[in-house]
């Protein structure tokens, strides 16, 4: 399998649900899923294409937040990065950490500390901040104001 084909199984298997791809190298590709398509995205990457998730990052745009999923076919030397955009005020997601367990401490940062909400997730709790930490603030938001 080549680089190449890897962007033909996404577009097919994913089809109309699959946005703004684009490929500027080989070994690099982009592309935008709605959030509802973030677990068959999910399930393609890692279990048909057998990617490894290398990270996750969540960014808080002014109306939207923006989640990056980004995955490595290593024996082809491709990094996959998929981008979904979520609602800013109300900020929920399938977790896709029963699909790969990888992805359980990023969501859980992404929780914490942008108010992400990982529906599904198996253990939503702090990992990062103190237990006690004020419900409702989260440091990696615009707004976040230190009282």
């Amino acid at each position: 399998m080549t680089p190449s084909d890897v962007v033909m199984r996404i577009q097919s298997a994913l089809g109309e649900r699959l946005s703004d791809l684009h490929q500027p190298s080989e070994k690099r590709v982009y592309f935008e899923v709605d959030p509802n398509c973030i677990p068959d995205t999910a399930r393609l990457l890692h279990d048909t294409l057998q990617a490894r998730l290398q990270t996750a990052a969540g960014v808080d745009g002014p109306h939207q937040m923006e989640i990056l999923y980004h995955w490595a076919l290593d024996r082809l030397g491709l990094v996959v990065t998929v981008r979904t955009r979520v609602d800013r005020d109300q900020p929920q997601i399938a977790s896709i950490a029963a699909i790969c367990p990888a992805a359980e401490w990023i969501e859980r940062e992404m929780w914490e500390l942008l108010g992400i909400s990982f529906e599904g997730h198996p253990d939503l709790r702090h990992l990062l901040l103190q237990d006690d930490w004020p419900h409702g603030k989260y440091p990696l938001r615009r707004d976040f104001r230190k009282d």
